[in-house]
């Protein structure tokens, strides 16, 4: 099957996770809106009035006759078809739990730099940022790192065992933003939790996703996505 994936072409955001997993499964897929006329069809799938299955916002997956939204959703739907979740319902329900928490990650990492509106510019906004950042970095950061530490403390190599899922890609995900976003205040967190920074590595070292990270399919970290770096919210 050859899969679609709908989201914008200039940020990796939250189609970077699903890219991450169709990559590392070497999944057919094309990643339409970064072609020519695909912002056009991008808008055109989202904005169907035809379809009773509406998305809300990209990303969306087209599978065959299959159309959802929503990065946990599209990942749930593609760990059994991929090979990307355990073949029990339990292990496949625990890996959904696990993403659905990174989701939650991902928000409080993007408010840190839009705390009042994702309409509004940063600058529109950067006072509150400040202030909200050093929450993020000292309180956040460290809660969400306890738990997936001590996930990995007792399920090994992996976040559900010995193999890999996409709930292992997306971690890796965030942490790399993080060092992209955060690096003084990653440099000071990542010694107390080698675990996740020695799945980080891990994944990185896969030979799919290290093909890809060196590919130009990989977007570049930029301040148009979910990982900024504003030198000012990072004091470590």
């Amino acid at each position: 099957m050859r899969y679609e994936l709908y989201y914008w072409p200039s940020i990796q955001g939250r189609g970077e996770f699903i890219r991450l997993a169709l990559e590392e499964a070497g999944a057919d897929y094309v990643d339409v809106a970064r072609r020519a006329g695909g912002v056009p069809a991008l808008l055109k799938v989202l904005n169907d009035p035809k379809t009773k299955t509406p998305a809300f916002a990209p990303p969306i997956l087209k599978a065959g006759k299959v159309t959802l939204a929503q990065t946990a959703n599209i990942l749930q739907f593609l760990g059994a078809r991929l090979g990307l979740a355990p073949a029990s319902e339990a292990g496949r329900l625990f890996v959904h739990q696990l993403q659905l928490t990174v989701s939650d990650f991902v928000d409080e990492i993007h408010d840190s730099h839009h705390p009042i509106a994702s309409s509004l510019y940063y600058e529109d906004q950067k006072k509150e940022s400040i202030r909200r950042a050093p929450h993020l970095t000292r309180e956040r950061l460290p809660k969400f790192f306890n738990y997936f530490e001590s996930v990995l403390k007792r399920n090994g190599k992996y976040l559900a065992g010995s193999k890999i899922s996409y709930a292992d890609l997306s971690v890796f995900q965030v942490i790399d933003g993080l060092r992209y976003a955060f690096p003084k205040a990653m440099k000071k967190l990542e010694p107390k939790y080698p675990l996740i920074v020695s799945l980080h590595d891990r994944v990185a070292a896969r030979p799919n996703i290290a093909a890809y990270l060196a590919s130009k399919r990989r977007i570049a970290f930029n301040q148009m996505g979910v990982f900024r770096r504003y030198p000012e919210l990072d004091r470590g």
